[in-house]
């Protein structure tokens, strides 16, 4: 039987650990080469040899998403190689510090949407003429509850994953008549090294692992799924329109 993701070129950023290399690996399993990027080399190396012994194939991309000269480079490299982009998860975030807005140091708030928000148009901006000439190209950006939330001291993160929800909705609206779907993925709280730094007093073993999670992020990927413009709520398991208008 066939996967659904043959012959599909996936690009994933914040590949190393968490729900990144978790989808990294599905979508490999599913039959897409993996273009996996992330600033941990040890990482990427590590998922190189699962996704390999495994059976599937990945190109490992070392860098830092605040470079936005290397995702153009990156781009460029695609197109010489592959011809078009099928497959792009907007993984990669950083927290950031919790703290009152007036405590925040400028250069981790400049950090924080540098990574949460301006890859991320970056990575449209480059790969966009790359995901026109695939033939059912998907889009995922992964978001966070906190996004639509008020929360004290959560004010750089919220900001950034606010900020990337628009972002979002915009690329969506204009690609409402292409083959480019574009959605976002609310994991809610997950078993991962963000969430322990974020909550140190919870029990880790309460919450879903990131491999649960990537499922879904990988079923948002596939050629069938025709949705756009849409949020994926894994806590509920809902797909929802993205935010109500005010």
């Amino acid at each position: 039987m066939p996967k659904p993701l043959a012959d599909r070129i996936a690009l994933v950023t914040g590949a190393s650990r968490g729900i990144g290399a978790a989808t990294a690996l599905k979508l490999a399993a599913a039959g897409a080469h993996v273009v996996a990027v992330a600033r941990t080399v040890g990482g990427l190396e590590e998922l190189d040899d699962r996704i390999r012994s495994a059976g599937g194939s990945a190109t490992l991309v070392p860098g830092d998403l605040k470079d936005g000269a290397a995702i153009d480079r990156l781009a460029v490299a695609l197109a010489e190689r592959y011809g078009r982009l099928d497959v792009l998860v907007g993984n990669a975030g950083i927290l950031g510090s919790l703290s009152p807005l007036g405590h925040v140091e400028p250069k981790t708030w400049d950090d924080v949407l540098a990574v949460n928000v301006t890859a991320n148009w970056r990575l449209i901006r480059a790969m966009d003429p790359l995901l026109q000439r695939s033939s059912a190209a998907r889009v995922v950006f992964l978001t966070s509850g906190v996004a639509s939330r008020a929360i004290a001291y959560w004010g750089p993160y919220a900001v950034s994953k606010s900020a990337l929800e628009m972002l979002a909705r915009i690329y969506a609206a204009e690609n409402a008549t292409t083959q480019v779907r574009v959605n976002l993925f609310n994991p809610g709280p997950i078993r991962t090294r963000m969430r322990a730094s974020a909550m140190p007093g919870e029990d880790p073993m309460t919450l879903d692992t990131p491999d649960q999670a990537a499922e879904k992020v990988v079923a948002l990927c596939l050629p069938s799924f025709n949705e756009t413009g849409k949020l994926y709520n894994y806590p509920t398991k809902k797909l929802m329109e993205f935010r109500p208008p005010g």
